[in-house]
């Protein structure tokens, strides 16, 4: 095994790497390990019982995390007339058409999220190479590719998180800042773990969520028992 560094032998003292810890433990043991002097990211990870190789076994779509990501995503949206105004009127950073594709052409790509209407994906369509890698095409599937561009500017910059499950089967991602207090993290995990179950595809047999984990930026890995993650009745 590899050595860790002293940060991270630092962070694990004291814990047992093997335990498993309920949600709101392991909340608290994040907040109580920080030692660095930014806000650090929290991240939780679902290991899901599915084989992405197969196409009724993909698991995507987006969680609106009722308390936000704590970040300040720069949203572009390629529409035209109204619904360009529209999107400026909800606070998009980047409103375009022909000449928003040519930029990302060139590779000028200074966003975190893309919008786009239905009209424009004919364009969009040719920037497939570009954003898909960079998980950033337009897809209707989790609301970026829509006619009310002013709700989905909206969800964007308030705390919509997209998800996809990676070829391990692995779905993973930022639910808020360790400078949230307990409460809202907790709130902003279920959320994310309500979406995910929700997700779950038709070709997904057997136990379709297997072990869940959370680390922030710093931070420890922990262990967190499934049964904790459901919001409570």
């Amino acid at each position: 095994m590899a050595k860790l560094a002293k940060r991270m032998q630092a962070a694990y003292e004291g814990l047992d790497r093997g335990a498993t810890y309920s949600l709101s433990d392991a909340v608290k043991l994040l907040k109580d390990r920080t030692k660095v002097k930014f806000d650090e990211t929290v991240e939780v990870s679902f290991n899901l019982g599915v084989d992405p190789r197969h196409a009724d076994q993909m698991v995507r779509g987006v969680c609106l995390l009722p308390h936000g990501t704590g970040k300040t995503v720069k949203v572009a949206v390629f529409a035209r007339g109204d619904k360009a105004e529209e999107a400026k009127a909800a606070g998009a950073d980047i409103v375009g058409a022909e000449e928003l594709v040519a930029e990302v052409q060139a590779g000028k790509i200074d966003f975190e999220r893309c919008i786009a209407t239905p009209d424009m994906m004919p364009l969009v369509g040719r920037l497939g190479k570009v954003l898909g890698p960079r998980g950033l095409m337009p897809n209707p599937k989790v609301g970026t590719v829509t006619p009310d561009v002013a709700k989905a500017v909206q969800d964007a910059k308030g705390g919509a998180m997209q998800f996809r499950v990676e070829k391990a089967g692995i779905v993973h991602g930022g639910v808020g800042k360790l400078s949230f207090d307990e409460t809202k993290l907790v709130e902003n995990i279920r959320a994310f773990y309500d979406a995910v179950s929700k997700a779950r595809p038709t070709g997904a047999k057997g136990t379709y969520m297997k072990k869940a984990s959370m680390t922030s930026t710093m931070g420890p890995g922990l262990k967190v028992d499934l049964s904790t993650m459901a919001a409570e009745q």
